[in-house]
C-alpha cells in the first residue's frame, strides 16, 4: 500500500502523509443473486458467512460489495448477532409497525392485494432494502460485532437478495 502525499499547494498539509492507502488496477463486477428460505411470518437470518464467501470467491482486495432484497417485505441491515438484541429487534418492529391495526392496503375497498401484509411494507421502510459494506485487503470492512442481516416481514417465505461485488 502506497501512503498518498496532499497535494493541495500552500495549504497547511503540503507534503503530509494522509492516513489511507491507494490501490491501481481495472475494476471488476462480479454478481449473483442467492435464494433465502425463511420459515416464520418475521425472522432475522445473518447472511454474513454467505456474503463473506462470495467477496473472497473474487479476488477483490479493494472495491464494495452491495445487496438489494428483491422484495418489497424483507429489510436489510447491519447489527449484532446475538439472542437477545434479535429478540428485542423482533419486539421493536412489532411495537414501531403493529401488524393488528387497520391500514387501507388490507382493505378490499381501496386495495386488491389479498395477503394482507400492510404492516411488512411498511416494516421494509423502516429498515430499507440495500446495503452498502466497503472491502478492503480482500475482506469485509466490519466491525467486531457488525453482522449482515436481512429481516423477513412476511414469512414463510423463498426470497432472493441480488449480491455484486466490484473493485479490483
Amino acid at each position: 500500500m502506497k501512503a498518498l502525499k496532499a497535494r493541495a499547494g500552500g495549504s497547511a498539509t503540503q507534503g503530509a502523509t494522509l492516513d489511507c492507502h491507494t490501490n491501481e488496477g481495472t475494476v471488476k463486477v462480479f454478481s449473483k443473486t442467492v435464494t433465502i428460505y425463511t420459515t416464520e411470518r418475521t425472522e432475522v437470518l445473518n447472511l454474513s458467512d454467505e456474503v463473506r464467501a462470495f467477496v473472497e470467491s473474487t479476488g477483490i482486495e479493494d472495491g464494495c460489495v452491495q445487496m438489494w432484497s428483491l422484495h418489497t417485505t424483507t429489510g436489510l441491515f447491519v447489527n449484532e448477532w446475538q439472542d437477545a438484541l434479535l429478540t428485542d429487534i423482533r419486539s421493536m418492529i412489532e411495537r414501531i409497525v403493529p401488524r393488528d391495526i387497520y391500514y387501507r392496503h388490507n382493505d378490499p375497498e381501496f386495495s386488491d392485494c389479498d395477503r394482507y401484509n400492510a404492516d411488512s411494507h411498511l416494516r421494509n421502510v423502516v429498515f430499507g432494502r440495500s446495503l452498502l459494506i466497503p472491502i478492503a485487503e480482500g475482506k469485509l470492512v466490519l466491525g467486531r460485532w457488525q453482522s449482515v442481516l436481512m429481516a423477513e416481514f412476511d414469512g414463510p417465505n423463498q426470497r432472493k437478495v441480488f449480491i455484486q461485488v466490484f473493485g479490483i
